[in-house]
């Protein structure tokens, strides 16, 4: 499969699900990198938390485990050309990736109010950074959109550096979430 760019149709029943989520036509060796690693991030992220002095709800413990399913799986799985082919094909134009984008403004929130004490500067910062820089991204010309997903995920990464206190147990958190959304999700190619 490779970088064949041609349509794939999602299949029926349950295996078009699947490909609806992580695109049509995923190789084996994709979809092994889509599912082992954040597998083995939902265990490990968790267990890191509960290494720290922390007393920690069960709801915080579940939730730990989703993000890092998410975020490394987003990374892994938006990066791969299945998923390439099935984002950017046709009819998927700014609004459709924005839209994408913009669901993700719920991770943001539940991390201020659930890990951060309901932290509102985190938490309408971090979601304005993204949206602006999501909208620069997809008003860039396609030839420029990866140098500029690049600077504004660096930026993000000195933001999160130097303007917030980490988040215990989730410093991995904006990290990650910028590299799925801003270089792994936008960028076509």
């Amino acid at each position: 499969m490779g970088s064949d760019w041609r349509d794939i149709s999602p299949r029926n029943g349950l295996g078009g699900l699947l490909d609806r989520f992580i695109g049509p036509g995923a190789t084996k060796a994709e979809l092994l990198l889509q599912f082992v690693p954040p597998l083995i991030a939902m265990i490990v992220a968790p267990a890191y938390a509960l290494t720290l002095p922390i007393q920690w709800t069960p709801v915080q413990i579940g939730l730990i485990a989703l993000l890092a399913l998410d975020l490394v799986g987003g990374v892994l799985t938006n990066a791969t050309s299945a998923a390439k082919r099935w984002y950017h094909r046709p009819g998927q134009g700014w609004q459709q990736h924005l839209a994408f984008v913009s669901l993700h403004v719920i991770h943001v929130w539940l991390v201020a109010v659930l890990f951060r004490g309901g932290d509102w500067v985190f938490g309408l910062s971090t979601s304005g950074y993204l949206l602006g820089a999501a909208i620069l991204i997809l008003r860039s010309p396609l030839y420029l959109q990866r140098p500029v997903a690049l600077g504004l995920y660096g930026l993000a990464l000195l933001g999160d550096r130097y303007l917030f206190t980490p988040t215990p147990g989730l410093e991995w958190f904006l990290p990650f979430f910028f590299l799925k959304l801003l270089v792994s999700h936008l960028l076509q190619d």
